[in-house]
């Protein structure tokens, strides 16, 4: 007798989604909040609709203005990734080419696994 297994029971229940902790060099303000420090979560197929892989992996700062505010805690909008510093946006796009690269193409604690 062959027992049937969701999705959820195969997946253990400590795995989470991948995610990466961005401390900004320079806060972004809107209006009374400041943001210092942002979550990017590892997007899912859907999220990368309308962008290309290489550009993405490439770190091109369009791409990544698209795509950041999909995945990013707190969600930052356009403006705010308009205005963001030059190095806040590389730490970002590192995460970015960093969630889409296979686990065997990850050098052990250099990119997020």
């Amino acid at each position: 007798m062959q027992a049937n297994t969701t999705a959820s029971e195969m997946t253990p229940p400590h795995a989470q989604p991948e995610q990466a902790a961005i401390a900004l060099d320079t806060p972004i303000q809107r209006g009374a909040q400041t943001i210092t420090d942002i979550v990017l979560r590892k997007p899912r197929s859907g999220e990368l609709r309308g962008l290309t892989l290489t550009d993405l992996l490439q770190m091109e700062a369009g791409a990544l203005i698209k795509l950041i505010p999909r995945i990013s805690t707190p969600m930052l909008t356009e403006p705010d990734m308009n205005r963001l510093d030059p190095a806040d946006l590389t730490q970002m796009g590192t995460a970015v080419a960093g969630f889409l690269l296979p686990k065997s193409a990850k050098v052990a604690d250099s990119l997020p696994v």
